[in-house]
């Protein structure tokens, strides 16, 4: 989706651009720099919108990523669960496994 910013931003650098040039072939200096800064203004805007979609796009990858890390997540968590349901004497051995490992760091320090 593109930001209104951007859109505005262009249509007023290029009726900017226009007067410029209008001025510029009139004679008219004031409408001529008024144009450029017309011009000068929608550039901003539109590199404004312009970031302001960078900034939405990223964050919607960002939210996609993670959303898919949860999911991956919760099925390996429910994979260890089922394997821990089947085996339950193998999940009690590593678990004891564990907790003697523990046991030995904390009674080095």
């Amino acid at each position: 989706m593109v930001d209104t910013d951007r859109i505005t931003g262009a249509a007023r650098a290029l009726g900017g651009e226009v007067q410029g040039v209008v001025g510029g072939l009139a004679g008219s200096d004031r409408d001529s720099v008024a144009g450029r800064l017309r011009e000068a203004q929608g550039n901003a805007e539109n590199l404004y919108g312009q970031a302001k979609d960078a900034v939405r796009h990223a964050a919607d990858e960002v939210s996609d990523h993670a959303a898919d890390a949860y999911d991956r997540g919760r099925r390996y968590a429910w994979e260890g669960h089922q394997k821990s349901t089947e085996w339950p004497h193998a999940s009690l051995v590593v678990a004891g496994l564990v907790g003697f490992g523990l046991g030995l760091l904390v009674s080095k320090l």
